[in-house]
């Protein structure tokens, strides 16, 4: 959402870019090839992640881990210290399930949990790190102009790598 708090600045950007791929953004279902800079938001926690994560990298030039749960895991790591995906599950559908208690297997449909929720440098290369919860207007713009200007962004001080 502090995306957004960029107001006009993100009229500047659109004269530069295209938004090829957004799970809330656009309606496209496939990730396309040859991308310029992706903007990857979020931890991996499941397979359907995971997938989603190998081919961001295979088909974009310019990787960017946005955001504290991408950068670290944050809190959805949390049910790591449970060991593996199996006690969530169960508490979540077994436990707490009402008339029809039953652990989810649809694949293909409902994604599997992986075991570990893991930030995204631990899976596939990236080029630039954006912390924060989530990361200020200023600070995305700081990260993001050079790179409209083909240069690389200094992520230096606390304005620019401060977590939370």
């Amino acid at each position: 959402m502090s995306f957004l708090d960029l107001d006009e600045w993100l009229f500047e950007v659109a004269k530069f870019a295209d938004i090829v791929y957004s799970p809330v953004a656009s309606d496209i279902k496939d990730y396309p090839e040859d991308v310029d800079v992706c903007l990857v938001e979020g931890a991996v926690a499941n397979e359907e992640n995971l997938e989603l994560l190998y081919k961001v990298r295979q088909r974009t030039k310019f990787v960017i881990s946005f955001g504290d749960c991408a950068v670290t895991a944050n809190v959805p790591a949390m049910r790591n210290m449970l060991g593996s995906s199996e006690p969530v599950l169960k508490r979540c559908y077994l436990e707490l399930g009402d008339k029809t208690a039953q652990l989810p297997h649809e694949p293909g449909i409902v994604p599997e949990l992986l075991d570990r929720v893991r930030p995204i440098h631990e899976l596939v290369e990236i080029d630039l790190f954006i912390p924060g919860c989530p990361p200020s207007a200023p600070r995305i713009q700081a990260a993001i102009e050079p790179l409209l200007k083909g240069e690389q962004p200094v992520m230096e001080g606390r304005s620019m790598i401060k977590f939370g």
